[in-house]
């Protein structure tokens, strides 16, 4: 009987610009010298030494190659054309937004070699013991419903789309472009595959416009206009009974019996969207096209930055009206009030992990114009202590604040009350975990979801709920939001 050892090995410790890792698994036995190894902790940043009995090694490498691309537009999209042949894709694109905290301006992961699928059951300490065992790349989401492993909630509203709770795998093979240069990162045991793969990827024929949805689709509302306005009524009701002061509400646009290209809706909605955080996501039969403006959480190094939106105005065509829409919103003392709620619950959040000190509110209400609206957006920034584990990060800011309320258990026990549908992946997140500790996660909104087997397509929008809102000017927002989804797939 033999205890297993997973670690990282760092080959040429006195050069850091130069490390190669590897993952192994050791089985100690009695009898042996032990081996001394060079080892590196992601989570407290340091290199110490440590000693095994080693008797059998087994080595995963990832190879990696850097190659530089002339046109990254048409590159970018021959790469999401190849990924359609895989059952498990994860493609993110930042749509080529300025992204002052360095993430990447593309990333393709295809093909699990892992992955972990659960219920919202000890899903944290799953995702936890996973990401340990791989020592790897780890692409997937997070569902809104995961709340219930967090605190002693429920999801019992209808469920149309039946998603996993949590979804994650280790991609075999992996494309990370960054500033003009891909850099191609393949596991050992499919590197053979790579010249053949790019070889293809390059002599792949791009149709100019993709094709359209197979079927005229017809839209349904899951909850009536008068019945949004009972809802909304009922959930002012709790704010001025001291039960709340902020929640969003939220509503499904959904239609059944419906076939769909995934990846084509996604190309379209991205097309009409190009928003700093799309994300095309595939699991089998289950699939998400995101146009998604609003980051979650992303960690570099011991920094962690939040990205909350609220507040929100139409776009106009007319350049005169346009500014006036967005200078209206920057004036809203409404959303001003919106937005600083939830600031101020992030930064509750982050200061769980935080040093003591070290949450900071970077920017706090500034106007962001995008293809479809105006959002107003704050920045909170923490600094982690040495030895917290990324998904502890997650498990304590999770859901995010601006998909809830303030006070953020009382809100999702409202929310649950008074919503028709379960949420699922919308207000979740999808994103990475990177060998290195590091993540980076979006906020699942202003998403198509679509599962293939039960041909059910849905959508869902919502807005947050303050004793100033008006009943009316909140579902216009609504219907605001979900304008580009709609017109993908009716159109």
């Amino acid at each position: 009987m033999s205890d297993k050892i997973t670690t990282k090995i760092l080959l040429n410790p006195n050069d850091a610009t130069s490390f190669r890792w590897m993952t192994f698994c050791a089985s100690p036995v009695s009898v042996g010298l032990p081996v001394y190894i060079w080892l590196y902790d992601r989570y407290c940043h340091r290199f110490f030494w440590e000693s095994h009995y080693l008797w059998a090694i087994h080595i995963v490498l990832r190879t990696k190659t850097v190659h530089k691309i002339r046109q990254i537009g048409e590159f970018k999209d021959r790469l999401l054309q190849w990924s359609r042949r895989f059952e498990t894709v994860v493609w993110l694109d930042s749509n080529r937004h300025d992204d002052r905290f360095g993430g990447y301006d593309a990333v393709l992961a295809v093909d699990a070699y892992s992955s972990l699928k659960t219920d919202h059951r000890q899903a944290f300490d799953k995702l936890k013991e996973y990401l340990d065992t791989i020592n790897d790349w780890a692409f997937g989401y997070l569902s809104y419903d995961l709340k219930n492993d967090i605190e002693k909630l429920s999801s019992n509203n209808f469920d149309g789309l039946d998603f996993p709770d949590l979804f994650f795998f280790q991609p075999k093979k992996l494309f990370l472009i960054k500033e003009g240069k891909v850099q191609i990162c393949y596991l050992d045991s499919v590197a053979h595959e790579r010249d053949g793969d790019l070889k293809e990827i390059n002599e792949l024929f791009l149709d100019k416009v993709p094709s359209l949805p197979q079927e005229k689709i017809k839209i349904k509302l899951r909850t009536s206009k008068d019945r949004y306005f009972e809802k909304f009524s009922d959930m002012l009701a709790h704010i001025y009974r001291g039960d709340i002061y902020e929640a969003n509400l939220c509503q499904e646009f959904y239609a059944s019996g419906v076939t769909i290209n995934p990846c084509d809706t996604y190309i379209w909605l991205n097309r009409i969207s190009r928003t700093p955080f799309s994300a095309y996501f595939r699991s089998g039969g289950c699939y998400a096209m995101s146009a998604s403006p609003e980051r979650y959480l992303k960690k570099i190094g011991h920094t962690v930055i939040s990205q909350p939106i609220k507040g929100t105005a139409k776009r106009s065509d007319n350049i005169v009206e346009d500014q006036a829409l967005r200078k209206r919103l920057e004036k809203s003392e409404k959303d001003r009030s919106e937005n600083i709620m939830i600031v101020d619950l992030v930064r509750n959040d982050l200061s769980r992990t935080a040093a003591k000190g070290s949450v900071e509110v970077e920017e706090l209400c500034k106007v962001h114009t995008f293809e479809q609206v105006h959002q107003m957006i704050s920045t909170v920034k923490s600094r982690v202590a040495n030895g917290t584990h990324p998904v502890d990060v997650i498990r304590t800011t999770f859901p995010m604040g601006s998909m809830t309320g303030a006070p953020k258990i009382s809100a999702m026990k409202i929310i649950e009350q008074l919503e028709d549908a379960k949420r699922g992946l919308y207000s979740g997140a999808i994103g990475y975990f990177s060998p290195k500790g590091d993540f980076d996660f979006n906020v699942v909104i202003r998403t198509i979801l679509y599962n293939a087997e039960r041909q059910y397509v849905s959508y869902s929008v919502g807005g947050a709920i303050t004793a100033k809102s008006n009943p009316h000017s909140e579902y216009e927002e609504c219907l605001i939001k979900a304008k580009a989804m709609r017109e993908v797939l009716e159109r």
